[in-house]
């Protein structure tokens, strides 16, 4: 099976190397290119929770060619339209889109290389780009091979390609297939929700959230809203990690406290996770903020739900965007503390 990674950042460098020191024939695709360079001349690093190199092949996108058999898409969902279209003379009819972006962006792949090549997926670990060639592990590496991805067929199927690539993901990190691939984006978007854009707004790693009582309690609001966006337009969110993430639902405001001490229990081992809206902000980049947040308030439209959380993290994110500057945690979090009152 002939491999691509395409969008071999921080993520996609873990995986690209654990795949290849499988023995896996497999190209991680950038565009960085002293990112490229250095993953040729010294293999991908993986730095962090753990310590662990492999040597990789690594290209830009104009020197693709031939045939893929199985694309991982991990580039940003900003960039589809030319990205998958670049990507289609690369593909056959049997070719596997396997789609591990943020938020729920099956739909808009599946429009342009045909539904039936796209199996769709969720990153279960946090990982933070450190330099050219090396990437950091963020999650406890324990943890991280036990669970690493959900991956399922947009029908729910249990098919015999979607246990051939399990068993390559596997080299990576625990692989889980899942029947409510919908289900499973969802709840994953609850977590990007909750902790990626609120510590993006914020400027902290995850750990920063948990630690502060303002924020954690903010974190739990943006998870009972995307809960109860997601049940109004037909989601029955799957479990995470053994977890029913629709238990984080607030029902009343007595919930809250066992609400937040849940969040802190089943994070913990993504304290040192550094958000990469966070990193794209730091770079003076756009962020992925209407795709993750954005989404919420998007489909809440007409459905009689306030947002107001979200709302928030998409209105600093992008403040921050247009500054080109890094939020600042003290002035920020009033915001979110007026909206806890």
């Amino acid at each position: 099976m002939r491999i691509a990674i395409l969008g071999a950042g921080s993520l996609g460098t873990i995986a690209g190397a654990y795949i290849a020191a499988g023995g896996q024939d497999v190209e991680l695709i950038d565009v960085y290119q002293a990112h490229v360079d250095t993953l040729n001349q010294s293999g991908a690093k993986i730095t962090g929770t753990t310590d662990f190199q492999a040597k990789v092949k690594a290209i830009t996108p104009d020197n693709m060619s031939g045939t893929y058999d199985l694309v991982l898409l991990l580039t940003k969902q900003l960039y589809n339209d030319s990205v998958l279209q670049e990507l289609l003379p690369f593909l056959d009819d049997q070719s596997v889109v396997l789609s591990l972006q943020n938020g729920i962006p099956e739909e808009k792949v599946a429009s342009i290389v045909g539904r039936e090549r796209v199996i769709a997926g969720s990153v279960e670990f946090g990982a933070t780009f450190i330099e050219p060639g090396v990437s950091s592990l963020t999650t406890e590496f324990n943890h991280f091979k036990k669970y690493a991805f959900q991956i399922g067929e947009l029908n729910g199927e249990i098919t015999e390609r979607i246990q051939q690539i399990k068993s390559i993901l596997d080299l990576v990190g625990g692989t889980h297939i899942s029947d409510n691939l919908v289900g499973t984006k969802w709840s994953k978007l609850l977590i990007n929700n909750a902790f990626s854009g609120l510590s993006a707004a914020l400027n902290t790693e995850y750990g920063g959230v948990l630690d502060h009582e303002v924020s954690i309690v903010s974190a739990a609001h943006i998870a009972d809203e995307t809960i109860k966006v997601g049940y109004a337009n037909g989601v029955k969110f799957a479990e995470m990690n053994g977890f029913d993430i629709a238990s984080l639902e607030i029902k009343t405001e007595k919930d809250i406290p066992e609400r937040v001490e849940t969040l802190r229990n089943f994070m913990k081992s993504s304290r040192l996770l550094k958000a990469s809206m966070l990193q794209d902000l730091e770079k003076k980049r756009k962020t992925e903020i209407d795709c993750i947040n954005g989404v919420v308030p998007r489909l809440a439209e007409g459905k009689g739900i306030l947002t107001p959380y979200n709302d928030m993290v998409v209105k600093l994110v992008k403040q921050a965007e247009e500054s080109q500057s890094v939020p600042d945690f003290d002035s920020n979090i009033k915001f979110f503390d007026e909206l806890n009152k």
